[in-house]
């Protein structure tokens, strides 16, 4: 059996999407994945469209013309990368009130957000000492890989965003800077989405000079090497594949079935971790009977494993 290449395409856009191009575009793109091997995860909103797709090349170039004309040729922020094997088992396509979900309905990142940095001029904003860096990813993702000297708002997820820059935003400006009309708030995320929208709440909320990192650390690791590249660790990934590494290959993280939280190698090595049933993170967080039912489950798991890889030798 010849193993495929498959492409992974993150993207986003913010604009206005109507409902009857939402519903009419969600069926072409399912008709695609009945006749190709398209796999996935989009959602769309009236404020626009987001996810990631994977597919191999020539399904990748009939999706993005898709989306191109329902977009009106938009940018779609697009972010490649390449794997060996398929990273999402199929497509799924969600229509939802936010393509991602801040909960603050007031803010429009189409007509209203902060100033792109791209990945040439990064490194010069966030060695500036008059800058402060913002993380926008949740608290999981930022434990694996970051920027140095980023703050870390701890959120389990954006809704929590708000919240933490009501409650934080101003001490965290007051301790590190003395003028804080000329202060930099330079932000950054995944893929870009976001720090975007991030930087249109804080533009509504009143501050000044807030920057984002055009295409995220995604576009970063692509165009920024050796000991120039100031991001340390790896980059969370919502697929299979759990983090890249600075190559945007695979990295050493795999997810807790359990619970859903990345662990590396050495949490592997706990003595805590059972594979797919704990890990030292939610140890204490199931009963005796939810793990027998992850024990099954996992039982079940390495037998396709096993008859699986029989079917890839014969």
């Amino acid at each position: 059996m010849k193993d495929k290449n498959y492409k992974i395409v993150s993207l986003y856009s913010f604009f206005q999407f109507q409902e009857n191009l939402i519903l009419d575009l969600k069926n072409k793109l399912l008709e695609i994945e009945n006749e190709k091997d398209l796999s996935g995860l989009l959602i769309f909103a009236s404020e626009g469209i987001n996810g990631t797709i994977c597919a191999e090349k020539n399904v990748i170039d009939i999706v993005i013309n898709l989306l191109n004309k329902y977009t009106d040729n938009r940018n779609l922020n697009l972010k490649e990368t390449l794997s060996k094997k398929k990273v999402f088992k199929k497509l799924k396509i969600k229509i939802k009130k936010e393509i991602v979900t801040m909960g603050v309905p007031e803010i429009n990142p189409s007509q209203d957000n902060g100033t792109y940095i791209d990945t040439a001029n990064w490194n010069k904003l966030i060695e500036n000492q008059n800058t402060i860096l913002i993380d926008t990813r949740n608290h999981y993702e930022v434990s694996i890989g970051t920027f140095q000297n980023s703050i870390n708002p701890n959120t389990r997820n954006f809704r929590e965003f708000p919240k933490w820059v009501d409650d934080h935003l101003d001490d965290h400006l007051d301790a590190h800077l003395e003028n804080k009309e000329s202060t930099n708030i330079a932000m950054f995320c995944t893929g870009g989405i976001r720090c975007e929208k991030a930087t249109s709440f804080l533009k509504k909320k009143g501050f000044k000079n807030i920057y984002h990192l055009q295409g995220g650390i995604l576009q970063y690791l692509k165009d920024v090497k050796g000991e120039k590249n100031l991001f340390k660790g790896e980059c969370f990934v919502f697929d299979k594949r759990v983090a890249l590494d600075h190559e945007l290959e695979k990295g050493s993280y795999s997810i807790c079935h359990a619970c859903g939280m990345p662990i590396s190698i050495q949490d592997q090595k706990r003595k805590s971790y059972r594979e797919g049933i704990q890990c030292h993170f939610c140890i204490n967080q199931f009963s005796d009977d939810d793990r027998k039912r992850f024990e099954e489950r996992q039982k079940q798991i390495d037998r396709l494993k096993v008859e699986n890889h029989k079917i890839y030798q014969d």
